[in-house]
């Protein structure tokens, strides 16, 4: 799997290519490592096929997001669409005619994507209702909350909207570094504090004018060039009530008091897609494919399997009994919360699956990068 970082510099955006495991610059790339032979579906756990649809290819960091029994999605041409996370009954879809490089940001009433052109669309109900120019690149979700729009931009900057009006409200901008991740980042609302990452920390934001609250490192820059010191927070995250635990690209893995802005632990850990988890675990990918869990009170790790690795693995999601994983050749692996052992996997369409799985009304759904929506029912 390869992945982008943005050189920032000279205000000049330029891809260059980051490989699993280790940062190289714009150099050659080594061979990718074979994948893990797959042993036989072990078949402990029954999930079915419920329902299937469709939107366009996916090629950029997209986020699923739920609300309620809605799911909503994206695709690289524009078409955003809302699906009965029960049925895969379209709820709506529109295209709104641009290209788009990240969302989808929703509350349940508006939905809003960042298109290639850098603008902020938002929609109610499919219906477009404003789009806004913004100042740099966007590769995270809006969030949507609290009748506002907020965004997190390449350059470092957070802006808020007025959800109804787009009007601008305020702009937080931060030092931007020569090079940030070509990847969706954290923005969340945990009580009444905007929480998103900004470089290596988790950053507590007033939602009502964008004052700084606290910070909170969960790694810090090291090397000596701007790659070796590159430096972000990926999404997804893993909150249980205010402790928030989030992934430091290639660097660590640790969580924060929201409520205090105070570090609760971080480790050292060498992925690059989210986490996920629940009130006693922490559960990631590394960028070679070890799935491991860490104890959530002090990041203690409790089991790590080897048995998926090199298989392109995106963010975990915790699923009852399960962590489920997606893989590029579009299977989804469901490994025991317990201990990392198999429990069972379903296919899709071949494609990777592109963005984490979510649960939604007791659904599993999973994006592939062909565009394949896919609603599974654990039994």
């Amino acid at each position: 799997m390869k992945f982008d970082v943005l050189l920032t510099a000279a205000a000049k955006f330029a891809a260059c290519t980051v490989m699993v495991g280790s940062l190289i610059g714009c150099s050659s790339t080594p061979d990718k490592p074979k994948p893990a032979e797959l042993a036989p579906n072990a078949g402990l756990l029954g999930v079915r096929l419920a329902w299937t649809s469709k939107v366009g290819v996916v090629d950029f960091p997209l986020d699923v997001k739920v609300d309620d029994g809605a799911v909503a999605v994206a695709s690289s041409d524009g078409v955003v669409a809302s699906f009965d996370a029960r049925t895969g009954a379209d709820l709506w879809r529109t295209n709104i005619g641009s290209q788009i490089a990240a969302g989808v940001g929703s509350d349940g009433k508006f939905a809003a994507v960042v298109t290639r052109g850098n603008e902020l669309v938002t929609l109610d109900g499919g219906r477009e209702i404003w789009r806004q120019k913004l100042s740099a690149q966007g590769f995270t979700a809006p969030l949507v909350a609290g009748g506002r729009v907020f965004i997190l931009a390449a350059d470092r900057s957070i802006t808020a909207f007025d959800g109804l009006s787009g009007r601008k409200l305020w702009v937080q901008q931060r030092p931007s570094e020569s090079l940030v991740l070509r990847q969706a980042g954290v923005l969340l609302a945990v009580g009444d504090t905007l929480v998103a990452g900004l470089s290596g920390r988790l950053v507590g934001i007033s939602p009502a004018n964008g004052a700084i609250l606290w910070e909170a490192p969960i790694a810090s820059p090291r090397g000596t060039n701007d790659i070796e010191r590159l430096v972000d927070l990926v999404g997804r995250v893993s909150r249980d009530g205010d402790v928030v635990c989030a992934r430091a690209f290639q660097a660590a893995v640790g969580c924060v008091n929201a409520s205090r802005g105070t570090l609760v632990w971080t480790k050292p850990a060498l992925g690059h897609v989210g986490i996920h988890g629940d009130d006693k675990q922490v559960y990631g990918v590394e960028s070679d494919g070890k799935v491991m869990a860490w104890r959530r009170i002090d990041g203690e790790r409790v089991w790590v399997s080897e048995r998926l690795r090199y298989r392109s693995l995106t963010a975990p999601l915790v699923v009852g009994r399960s962590v489920a994983v997606g893989d590029d050749a579009g299977l989804v692996h469901l490994l025991s919360r317990e201990d990392g052992s198999a429990l069972t996997r379903v296919a899709t369409d071949g494609s990777a699956v592109v963005a984490a799985p979510v649960l939604a009304a007791g659904t599993l759904v999973v994006v592939t990068r062909s565009g394949g929506v896919f609603g599974f029912v654990p039994e």
